[in-house]
């Protein structure tokens, strides 16, 4: 419909469109945010919970809709078949840009339950958004580097007691846990620099997704592993809501996680830790090829 006005008009009533969108809803997050903190009554706190969550959904499909209103994108998506609203997941996508996580919500959304994120802790004081990541119960990490937690021991595993508190949250409500494995975004400096051994991806961080799994016991069974190419390296997230990307190659694998893998503890048991990095690394594998592939279609 506003196809023709130009890149950066579009980008601009985008972000305009979002902005207001967000302040739509945010009321009704951090209302009932602050009823679960008042009155912690179950069938009250779970209520809540599903009114932010068909919040947030709606957030979601608002401006997704937005890709229709104001590109023309090429949605090549497979993988989608068997998703179910009522599963828990452990999500991973490989990281080349902010696009990424707009790009994944709309695929993904009312297919599985809402995408949540691990965020810095510093992220909270982000305006509008912030406050609406903490009503939705999005949890926030402070990491410590290797000379905090060597000046001062009693941080050791700080970071691994905020996921299991967070992941406590988690296990009364279908859930779809959101990590980047490579831990940041890919660029050809970082890959360089890493000494990468894949030649689309950074080496996986394992420890994020096997600390979840070390808190939600059997409830979480399923990781959706994201795989996500751009037609050219004009991938940014400015990049996508000013029409440049004109085409999106997106696929969804679902993997069967190892029930000898669920509830294990990372940080102490070595032989654990190497079958689980194991495990990652022959995904990375398949991943890295299936990207090559996905790429010369």
């Amino acid at each position: 419909m506003f196809r023709f006005l130009p890149g950066p008009l579009k980008g601009s009533l985008i972000v305009l469109i979002i902005l207001i969108n967000t302040l739509f809803w945010m009321p009704i997050l951090v209302i009932g945010a602050v009823l679960k903190l008042i009155l912690p009554i179950p069938i009250l706190r779970s209520l809540t919970t599903k009114l932010s969550i068909a919040s947030a959904s709606n957030w979601i499909s608002i401006n997704s809709s937005l890709f229709w209103l104001f590109h023309k994108i090429d949605w090549k998506v497979s993988g989608l078949e068997g998703l179910s609203m009522n599963e828990w997941y452990l999500v991973n996508c490989n990281h080349q840009t902010w696009a990424d996580i707009p790009i994944a919500q709309k695929v993904l959304n009312r297919k599985v339950p809402m995408l949540k994120f691990f965020l810095k802790q510093e992220l909270i004081w982000v305006p509008v958004l912030g406050i609406c990541w903490w009503a939705l119960d999005f949890p926030f990490m402070k990491r410590y580097s290797a000379a905090q937690v060597a000046k001062n021991p009693a941080l050791a595993g700080k970071d691994l007691e905020t996921t299991r508190k967070a992941c406590q949250k988690f296990k009364t409500t279908p859930v779809s846990v959101f990590n980047f494995l490579e831990g940041t975004r890919n660029t050809p400096e970082k890959h360089k620099r890493q000494e990468s051994p894949f030649k689309h991806l950074l080496k996986p961080k394992a420890g994020g997704a096997a600390f979840v799994l070390g808190s939600m016991g059997e409830q979480m069974n399923t990781m959706l592993d994201i795989s996500i190419v751009y037609p050219s390296s004009r991938n940014s997230f400015w990049d996508l809501i000013c029409g440049r990307i004109s085409e999106v190659t997106i696929n969804v694998k679902t993997i069967d996680i190892p029930t000898e893998f669920i509830g294990k503890d990372y940080a102490n048991d070595q032989e654990f830790k190497s079958e689980f990095q194991a495990w990652i690394n022959t995904i990375w594998e398949d991943k890295d090829a299936l990207l090559e592939d996905m790429g010369r279609d």
